[in-house]
C-alpha cells in the first residue's frame, strides 16, 4: 500500500468537529483501501453497501447500527440514502458512543438528503487519486501518462494500464451512473464525455455542445453537472470584478484525471502524448490539479478577457491571491499578460509551473518552478 497520510490526517481533523465524516472521490480511487487500513487501527465496523450480506444487515438499520461503537465505516453510501435521516437521530444521542465514516463516489448534491439532513454533523473529506507526493518525484511522467487511480497507476505496463482505464470508463458509464438514479444512454454520455476531452482546458459552450449532441442547452449542462458531480470534470469557474474590462464570465472544463483524458483521446504512451496537440492543455490540468490539492482549498478561478489577458489559476489563501500558470516548455519566459494580472488581478506572487528541474526568477513577482516545488506552496 501507497501511504496516504494526508487524506487520514484530514479524517481524523473531521472527527474532532464532526460525529460524521464523507470522504468522498471517484470510484476506484482508493477509498475502501484507506478506510480498511483506518479500521485496522482500532475497534471498527465496515459495511460494503456492494455486498449483498451487508446490504442485508442494513435492511433495518436502527436495529443494527444503535449499539455500535468505535468507528463505523460505510462504503458506497449513495446507494441508500435514507441512511442520512438516521444516523441524524443516532447521533444526535446524548449517548452515542460511535463516529461515522461514510465512503461515496458522488458530490453531495448529486445524493439527496445529505446535507440537509447531516447539517452541522458532518465533515467532508476529497480524496483523488494518487499524487505526486505519495508516488516520488521519479514518478512523474508515469503519473501524468497512467493519471492517479491506483489500479491504473500500478499496473504492470503502459498497456494493461490502459485497458483497465477502458474498462473503468465502460463501468462507470453502463453500471455506476445508473446508480446515481440517472437514466441516460451511456453511449451518449460516453460521446458527451469525449466531446468534453477534445474541449480540455477551454471555455465552456453550452450552445456548441448542444448542436453537437441534437440537444437543448440546459440538458448539455445537466451532462456537465453529471460528470462534475461524480468527480470526473473539473468545471474550473472564472473570477471578475468590476476592472472596466470585458472579461471572461464562462467556466473552463477539465477531465480531471489525466489517464482517463488520455484513454477518451486514445492516448496510449508518453511518446503519442508528446507528439500529441492536446500535450499543453493535458500538462496544464495535471499541474492544475496539484496546486489544488497542495493548497487545500475549494475557491479556484481562472481569468481571462475579451483582449486575450488571461491566468489559467487565482487560488486565494491567507487573505491573499496567487497566480499560476502552467507551461509545457523546457524554459518559459513572462510575458506581457502575466504581468497585466498581476496588476489588475493584484497577485501577491505568480508561478509558472514546467517540467524542468530548476527554479529561477523572471520578475520580483514571477518565479518558474519545477512541479515538485508546486507541492510545498502550502506554506507561502
Amino acid at each position: 500500500m501507497i501511504p496516504r497520510p494526508n487524506p487520514i490526517q484530514e479524517i481524523k481533523a473531521s472527527f474532532r468537529v464532526h460525529p460524521v465524516t464523507a470522504l468522498l472521490g471517484p470510484r476506484q480511487c482508493g477509498k475502501t483501501t484507506l478506510a480498511r487500513f483506518m479500521a485496522e487501527q482500532e475497534p471498527s465496523t465496515f459495511f460494503d453497501l456492494e455486498n449483498p450480506v451487508d446490504i442485508q444487515r442494513l435492511s433495518v438499520p436502527m436495529q443494527t447500527l444503535k449499539d455500535l461503537s468505535g468507528l463505523v465505516i460505510i462504503d458506497e453510501v449513495q446507494r441508500k440514502p435514507e441512511l442520512f435521516d438516521l444516523l441524524r437521530v443516532l447521533v444526535d444521542r446524548p449517548e452515542h458512543h460511535s463516529r461515522f465514516l461514510l465512503l461515496g463516489s458522488a458530490s453531495p448534491h448529486l445524493i439527496k438528503g445529505v446535507s440537509e439532513s447531516l447539517a452541522g454533523r458532518i465533515g467532508f473529506v476529497d480524496l483523488a487519486g494518487f499524487k505526486l507526493r505519495e508516488v516520488g518525484g521519479q514518478n512523474r511522467d508515469r503519473l501524468w501518462m497512467r493519471g492517479g487511480l491506483p489500479r491504473a497507476f500500478l499496473a504492470d505496463s503502459d498497456d494493461e494500464s490502459l485497458r483497465w482505464r477502458e474498462s473503468f470508463i465502460r463501468t462507470f458509464l453502463e453500471r455506476d451512473i445508473p446508480q446515481f438514479g440517472i437514466n441516460i444512454p451511456a453511449e451518449t454520455l460516453r460521446r458527451f464525455w469525449t466531446m468534453v476531452a477534445h474541449y480540455h482546458g477551454q471555455v465552456w459552450n453550452a450552445a456548441e455542445f448542444a448542436r453537437s449532441l441534437g440537444t437543448a442547452e440546459n440538458t448539455a449542462r445537466r451532462y456537465l453537472d453529471i460528470l462534475a458531480g461524480a468527480y470526473m470534470v473539473r468545471v474550473l469557474p472564472p473570477w471578475f470584478e468590476n476592472l472596466k474590462k470585458r472579461q471572461v464570465k464562462a467556466p473552463k472544463i477539465y477531465i480531471r484525471d489525466s489517464g482517463l483524458f488520455h484513454s477518451l483521446l486514445q492516448i496510449s504512451s508518453l511518446s503519442d502524448l508528446q507528439g500529441n496537440p492536446k500535450v499543453g492543455a493535458s500538462w496544464e490540468s495535471f499541474a492544475l490539479e496539484h496546486v489544488v490539492e497542495a493548497f487545500h482549498v475549494r475557491d479556484v478561478y481562472f481569468w481571462a478577457t475579451h483582449a486575450g489577458a488571461e491566468l489559467d489559476l487565482m487560488v486565494q489563501a491567507k487573505g491573499k491571491r496567487y497566480g499560476f500558470e502552467f507551461k509545457y516548455t523546457d524554459a518559459p519566459g513572462r510575458k506581457r499578460s502575466m504581468h497585466i494580472a498581476i496588476e489588475d488581478l493584484r497577485l501577491e506572487h505568480l508561478w509558472v509551473i514546467y517540467p524542468g528541474d530548476q527554479k529561477y526568477t523572471l520578475d520580483d513577482r514571477i518565479t518558474a518552478i519545477p512541479m515538485e516545488e508546486a507541492l510545498s506552496l502550502l506554506n507561502v
